[in-house]
């Protein structure tokens, strides 16, 4: 194997060239950076799926010193090495990853909606975002249709505090709800919700959830769209990932 090129200035043109690459926002961006190798691991177990394969690696970047890793080879990418200081800025982490993979990210799914389909909407924290779509593709669901206001669930940080959920379920972005003959379920213990065990969640299906903060309550939701509640005892309202989590084990349960 070829010695990797070293960079260790802030000035070169190629490290540049990197964080430009990566400072995009939300919906712009159309690259990240998978961070450490339990991460790279879990995207090429799933680079197969339709959800793995919108990333496509591109180069990748190795912590001066560190060892070559067996991914290094298979996928046929340029490496380089960087200095402690220059990964520490990519990473934007007080402790350096010995690997990170830069990823290009591919056309977003497009055409009608699936069977099951998750709609975080106004989720703004990365970690949270994570843990929904975790959930629901732990538990069958096909695609996941993030609404305004959405935390980025490609960036590095989204990606490395989720551990790669983003490609573990398809994601597409929308501005106003795809409305079709599908069920739609928003999350939300207000009156007149239909409780979780009486609602019909046969496909098609499509759950919202709402902010973590406010849920619906500076959302305009078209009538097709009804509440749903998860009844509890003993506290007013639960975490929206918790929700997502626990609606979308239902949803599977009943489908087994």
């Amino acid at each position: 194997m070829q010695t990797p090129l070293l960079l260790t200035s802030r000035a070169n043109p190629r490290f540049r060239s990197l964080r430009d690459q990566l400072s995009a926002n939300a919906g712009k961006r159309t690259y990240t950076l998978l961070l450490g190798e339990k991460l790279i691991e879990a995207w090429a177990e799933a680079r197969r799926s339709l959800a793995g394969a919108r990333l496509r690696p591109t180069l990748w970047l190795r912590l001066e010193g560190a060892p070559a890793h067996f991914l290094e080879e298979e996928l046929r990418v340029d490496v380089l090495e960087l200095g402690d200081q220059l990964m520490r800025d990519l990473a934007d982490a007080g402790s350096p990853p010995e690997h990170a993979l830069l990823m290009e990210i591919g056309t977003e799914p497009s055409g009608p909606l699936p069977d099951r389909v998750i709609v975080p909407w106004a989720i703004q924290d990365p970690g949270n975002l994570g843990a929904v779509l975790r959930s629901a593709a732990a538990f069958g669901f096909d695609q996941a249709l993030l609404g305004p206001g959405c935390a980025d669930p490609f960036s590095p940080k989204a990606l490395r505090g989720s551990m790669g959920a983003a490609f573990l379920l398809p994601v597409r972005r929308c501005e106003a709800l795809p409305l079709d003959a599908g069920r739609w379920y928003a999350l939300h213990g207000a009156p007149g919700a239909i409780p979780l065990a009486q609602a019909d969640l046969s496909a098609p299906l499509r759950i919202l959830v709402g902010n973590e903060g406010h849920g619906w309550r500076d959302a305009e939701l078209p009538e097709a769209v009804r509440f749903l509640v998860i009844p509890m005892e003993g506290v007013e309202s639960l975490n929206a990932a918790v929700a997502a989590g626990i609606a979308c084990f239902e949803t599977a349960r009943r489908g087994r």
